[in-house]
């Protein structure tokens, strides 16, 4: 039985050779092969194409019909395998026409990624930025597999260890008050902070925890969640006007607390930092378009970082 699997490149630029050479021997110089290896492969591909290719004649080797019109399709075919192991892609960010689709939580504040789609809008004028929320019924792994999401933000503990991970920003935590809230005089506490209660955001991924939620459930103590919020935005309007704490990272209190009647307070438990990670799949890794995409977004993460007078090494695996 024929099949496609049964030929290879090899045999391919074989019959390609011997049909234009119609000699084993100079086919054999012309590939730097020995004439029976050659042989061989005209025995093979003979077999698989139940056809003897070429036919000796007064004037030598001549081609069947057959030969030829496989040949040329072998060459077309040769031509497509060559362009595969030509030289990587070349992003042309000023010229190129293509969707990037990053999905993030928007606990980065919206600066972040503003600034990031100005850089595309000057750069890359002619490329589109989709910008899809995270739920914790969203499979991202999948997504980065399939081609759906070039890149994921998050800021889990412990990044997925099978995509490749860089990290974009790491920033301290602290709690979001009103204004008005007594802690603002009165100092807040670690059992101030466990009475309190406290605007969270919905988990935007069941396999991990956040940062706070799992340092909490590591030291066995728990706040009183009393406001659930799907959005990062909606918690400063709700602290603003309540009594409640929102705990973030001081790069979304800064930004809130410009615009509303709100204070940030240093958090009164030893909450480690959190740490801001894009994440990318291996499809992807080498990808000139993509490169560009996660320098565009790693070099945001360090001017924010510079801005604020924090050295960041950029980790990625």
């Amino acid at each position: 039985m024929r099949s496609a699997d049964s030929l290879d490149g090899y045999l391919l630029r074989v019959l390609c050779t011997v049909v234009d050479e119609r000699s084993v021997s100079r086919a054999a110089t012309r590939l730097d092969q020995t004439q029976p290896a050659i042989s061989a492969a005209l025995k093979r591909l003979r077999e698989i194409l139940g056809d003897p290719l070429l036919v000796r004649e007064k004037m030598g080797m001549v081609p069947t019909a057959r030969a030829m019109q496989f040949a040329a399709q072998a060459k077309i075919a040769l031509a497509e395998i060559n362009k595969l192991l030509a030289e990587p892609e070349v992003f042309e960010a000023q010229s190129a026409r293509r969707t990037f689709r990053v999905a993030t939580p928007d606990y980065l504040a919206a600066f972040f990624l503003a600034d990031v789609a100005r850089r595309l809008r000057k750069e890359a004028p002619q490329c589109r930025l989709e910008v899809h929320p995270l739920g914790a019924d969203f499979d991202f792994e999948s997504a980065l597999a399939q081609d759906r999401l070039d890149v994921v933000i998050g800021n889990w503990p412990h990044p997925p260890e099978q995509l490749h991970t860089s990290l974009v920003l790491e920033d301290e935590v602290v709690c979001l008050v009103s204004s008005a809230h007594p802690f603002v005089l009165g100092g807040l506490s670690e059992a101030g902070y466990l009475a309190a209660a406290h605007v969270v955001p919905m988990p935007y991924s069941m396999a991990q925890r956040g940062v706070v939620e799992t340092y909490l459930a590591e030291r066995k103590v728990t706040r009183d969640a009393r406001v659930v919020v799907p959005y990062f935005g909606l918690a400063p309007y709700l602290v603003a006007e309540t009594d409640m704490v929102f705990t973030t990272a001081r790069h979304f209190a800064e930004h809130y607390a410009r615009l509303l009647p709100l204070a940030i307070l240093p958090a009164p438990m030893d909450f480690p930092r959190m740490r801001f990670y894009q994440l990318w799949h291996q499809r992807a890794h080498h990808s000139a378009a993509h490169r560009w995409l996660r320098g565009v977004i790693q070099e945001r993460g360090r001017s924010l970082a510079a801005q604020r007078g924090q050295p960041m090494n950029a980790r990625s695996s």
